[in-house]
């Protein structure tokens, strides 16, 4: 086989995701912290940055819940920002499509596009609860399906509305009669330099997955293990065709943790501390009444995993998601404590946060994330640092380089988009690539 013959390397996709308030060593609402990680995923040549968001601060028994108190800033408000201090970082926020209108939202996100030329990304997410709702005038909580629904008509009206313009910069009048959404009038913003601004989608349920291949860029994933992930991968790449889409149309990432050390022994002592330092005695216990849905503060954390079962409509923790199944992680999580001697505190700590870990030396790390890439259980990763803003400066320094002296990742920007640097078409009216 000749070398013109010889099939292309695959390289890594890397991506940073500002992990909302759990990690941060400074205030939410400081700039110079999202500056830092910026400039950083920027000169380790990462895909984009995304934020995360949540449109109410959680609750534990009624009070605000762990750091939540430091804010939440609204995140293309900050992403406009850092377009002025970034050259070709793509820049994503997650923004919710239950409490959210196309019109405004669209517009929002073509304006970011314009002024970044071109790197703006937007992370459908759905509110999964009643009690952010009541933020807004709407009330209520429509269920599952109808989230879902909604989501999938929010975002063709969006790319509709970015489809209004004619190519020579003329306004077209645009009409959406749909089941969620009855609009019309003109938008006020040109076409984006992207034609869409990319569009991400988290979740390994059946209709995040249906969802993803339907109407997604890039796919966020929690799986756990190398073959967990090629069967995701298979799975979901499988289901495009149905869309008149190709396997390329869809960057599948998902979202890991590192931590490195000199030596495997180091790299997992840095590991379980950083657990430790994250898990206190009282947050091990928070963590369990959020699955289990009732008051456990009578249990000793040193003690042994509750037998009683999780309540099916728990009241005690608001904002965040459930842990999937309840009974299930419940049950899994008692058989982890018996195994093992664990007490709920260590049940906690070696369950895990509920994504991948790479943990070991830069080069084991490299390899690693290179063979998850070349056999298909990934497109790359998004990587959620343990703290910010430093925490992703490991990482550039010291893995980066390995990476591309495999040949499996870039050694410069070669080109300007967020689409660019995912390997993604420009899309064209009615479906057709330009």
């Amino acid at each position: 086989m000749t070398a013109r013959q010889r099939p292309r390397r695959k390289r890594i996709h890397l991506a940073a995701q500002v992990p909302g308030v759990d990690n941060t060593s400074r205030p939410g609402i400081e700039f110079a912290s999202f500056e830092h990680l910026a400039r950083t995923a920027e000169r380790g040549l990462f895909d984009f940055l995304l934020l995360a968001d949540g449109l109410r601060p959680r609750e534990h028994e009624g009070r605000i819940d762990g750091v939540d108190v430091v804010g939440r800033p609204e995140p293309l408000t900050v992403l406009g920002a850092l377009a002025a201090v970034t050259d070709r970082l793509g820049l994503a926020a997650t923004v919710d499509a239950t409490f959210n209108e196309p019109y405004e939202l669209a517009r929002r996100l073509a304006t970011l596009d314009h002024l970044s030329g071109g790197r703006a990304g937007w992370n459908v997410v759905t509110s999964s609860d009643a009690f952010t709702g009541e933020n807004f005038r709407r009330g209520g909580h429509p269920d599952r399906s109808e989230r879902f629904s909604r989501a999938a008509e929010f975002v063709a009206v969006a790319r509709e509305l970015w489809d209004s313009w004619t190519p020579d910069g003329v306004s077209r009048p645009f009409a959406h009669r749909g089941r969620h959404f009855d609009i019309a009038g003109e938008f006020t913003v040109p076409r984006p330099p992207q034609g869409h601004p990319v569009v991400l989608q988290a979740g390994d349920s059946e209709e995040g997955r249906e969802s993803a291949a339907a109407t997604a860029d890039v796919m966020f994933t929690r799986h756990g293990t190398l073959e967990g992930g090629r069967a995701l991968y298979a799975d979901v790449k499988k289901r495009l065709e149905k869309y008149g889409r190709t396997p390329d149309d869809l960057r599948i990432m998902p979202a890991v943790t590192v931590v490195l050390g000199d030596t495997v022994a180091e790299a997992r002592e840095r590991a379980a501390g950083i657990r430790r330092q994250q898990i206190s005695p009282q947050q091990a216990l928070r963590t369990l009444e959020r699955i289990w849905g009732v008051d456990l503060s009578s249990y000793d954390p040193d003690g042994p995993v509750p037998e009683i079962d999780p309540v099916p409509e728990p009241a005690i923790a608001q904002g965040r998601p459930r842990h999937g199944d309840s009974v299930a992680v419940a049950e899994k999580w008692r058989a982890l404590s018996k195994e093992k001697g664990l007490s709920i505190r260590q049940t906690v700590i070696e369950a895990g946060c509920g994504r991948p870990s790479f943990i070991g030396t830069p080069e084991a790390v490299a390899a690693e994330l290179d063979a998850c890439v070349r056999r298909d259980a990934a497109d790359g990763f998004v990587l959620v640092p343990h703290l910010t803003p430093g925490g992703l400066d490991e990482f550039v320094d010291r893995v980066v380089p390995l990476l591309q002296e495999r040949g499996a990742f870039r050694t410069e920007y070669e080109g300007a988009t967020l689409r660019s640097h995912l390997g993604l078409s420009r899309p064209g009216r009615e479906g057709l690539s330009t």
